[in-house]
């Protein structure tokens, strides 16, 4: 990486150079100790420079989240809507980066001047979010774009953890997938403020409108209050059922109000308490050596320990400054 300073991120910025905006996602992902620095005090100095609307978009692999996206993306830029897509990719166990690409799944939305696609390891983290997501977004906001769209891995019920930092959560779901709601992520289903049926064409058109009326009336008895999710179908191929989404979406917000600020304000607390136990836990790697980390593991695979002992050992070495 070029050697950037503060002030060429922050004019980088003001001009919309996308370049500087890729850059800047570089130095918050990176783990290296000069980068973290800058990175926390280009956080502090870019703010957002207008409301932006966080969407959320989950599902299993296969459903045709980027297929999707790159439609849905499209039909908002030729709104005139700025867009950036954060795209999370699984982490290569191998080799630690992403296995999937999306830029190479999304050509013609990653051709579009009025569209930004980052896609991010998971690194291996839970919530089907990259580590960094929340910053991330807030790179996006400072930047000036009008809807930020997340991307989730799509794996889990840990997954989840996208709905605390999204204003809206859509989920898709394929038709055909099953009749039985515990095998379509129950716990996502009684978060999400959109359900989507996709691939809605062809031979599959008849399954989706089954498919379609079978999730409304399951959510209508896993949502009892407050906004009722309503399921939407659509085919991303045909570009039909997508403006539909979009009105639909507009509604949420506007059925959201000023309580959208409510609900930033604890996603700022959650993210407040997710950061608190990442220092605690690189304070922790800082202050007992590998060696006894590695002795006291050992311990507790041989039996010689329990992991509450070892646990409360390694405390006692933390605080001895060890």
């Amino acid at each position: 990486m070029k050697n950037w300073t503060k002030e060429d991120f922050v004019n980088g910025f003001k001009n919309r150079d996308k370049n500087a905006l890729s850059k800047a996602i570089t130095l918050i992902e990176s783990s290296k100790a000069e980068h973290k620095i800058l990175a926390q005090e280009l956080l502090n100095i870019l703010k957002p420079s207008k409301p932006t609307k966080r969407i959320g978009i989950s599902g299993t692999p296969g459903v045709g989240k980027s297929t999707f996206i790159e439609s849905f993306g499209t039909l908002l830029t030729s709104k005139n809507l700025t867009v950036a897509v954060l795209a999370v990719d699984p982490t290569s166990q191998v080799s630690g980066g992403s296995i999937l690409g999306d830029k190479t799944r999304m050509e013609l939305l990653a051709r579009d001047p009025k569209a930004f696609i980052r896609p991010s390891p998971s690194g291996g983290s839970l919530g089907g979010v990259a580590k960094r997501s929340r910053e991330v977004i807030q790179l996006c906001e400072a930047f000036g774009f009008d809807i930020v769209l997340i991307e989730t891995v799509g794996v889990g019920q840990s997954e989840t953890a996208v709905a605390n930092m999204v204003d809206c959560f859509m989920m898709l779901l394929q038709p055909g997938a099953g009749d039985d709601l515990q095998g379509i992520k129950r716990g996502i289903l009684e978060l999400v403020d959109l359900v989507v049926v996709t691939k809605a064409d062809g031979e599959q058109l008849q399954t989706a409108e089954a498919a379609t009326h079978h999730y409304q009336q399951a959510l209508h008895i896993l949502r009892q209050e407050g906004w009722h999710p309503p399921v939407l179908k659509c085919s991303a191929l045909e570009n039909r059922g997508l403006k539909e989404i979009w009105d639909t979406i507009e509604k949420f917000y506007q059925h959201l109000g000023p309580n959208i600020n409510s609900k930033r304000s604890k996603q700022r607390l959650s993210w407040l308490d997710e950061s608190i136990k990442e220092a605690l836990q690189d304070w922790f790697s800082h202050q007992v050596t590998e060696a006894s980390l590695e002795k006291y593991k050992n311990d507790v695979v041989s039996g010689t320990l329990t992991v509450t002992q070892a646990r409360d050992q390694l405390m006692s070495l933390m605080k001895k400054g060890i």
